[in-house]
């Protein structure tokens, strides 16, 4: 039996580390979507939307049936707020003061697009984060950490300094959780 072809519809440094790690061979293609909130749509339901949509939006543009794309999505979660990219610096300052000395929750949604269907997975991680000063906050967003991440920071990085701990999938924290995608790849496709 040939090997199934796998993309990545993402151009995410911390996803494609990520899915090396896991020893998968693949190629990178990033989705262009519309990442927009529908109305009253819930974190769980946007996340899981988004990740199917870059899936199959790069499905789409293949030739090869024996292709399988995965897509991924992560977001941030505190007191029903979604907290997406932060826009400017005083966006970046609101998120995470909403985050200072509070639990949130990170949610990574995973989708693999094969055989013309999508098969989807949650994952939810608890977040505890320490207080954090308005100085600390400035000097990270000088960093230029936050600029690109969901909840304007990266727990890989300098914004780790803000967690006290966590209750589930770091990778899943990060971009990309490892065992729940080595799962679904293998359920699915050959290598």
């Amino acid at each position: 039996m040939p090997s199934t072809k796998l993309i990545l519809a993402s151009a995410s440094p911390r996803r494609i580390e990520l899915l090396q790690q896991l020893g998968w061979s693949f190629v990178t293609q990033a989705a262009d979507i519309d990442e927009t909130p529908l109305l009253n749509e819930a974190p769980q339901e946007l996340v899981c939307r988004l990740a199917e949509q870059k899936a199959l939006a790069v499905y789409q543009q293949q030739q090869d049936p024996a292709v399988a794309v995965l897509g991924a999505d992560t977001i941030v979660v505190v007191e029903q707020q979604i907290l997406g990219k932060p826009s400017d610096y005083l966006d970046s300052l609101r998120m995470l003061k909403l985050l200072s000395a509070k639990q949130h929750q990170v949610m990574t949604a995973i989708s693999l697009y094969y055989n013309n269907q999508a098969h989807t997975q949650l994952v939810c991680t608890e977040v505890f984060f320490s207080p954090v000063s308005e100085t600390q906050i400035a000097a990270y967003w000088d960093s230029g950490e936050p600029c690109d991440k969901a909840g304007s920071y990266a727990i890989q990085g300098l914004g780790g300094k803000f967690v006290e701990r966590i209750d589930g999938s770091y990778s899943s924290v990060v971009g990309l959780p490892l065992v729940e995608t080595d799962r679904l790849l293998h359920s699915h496709i050959t290598r």
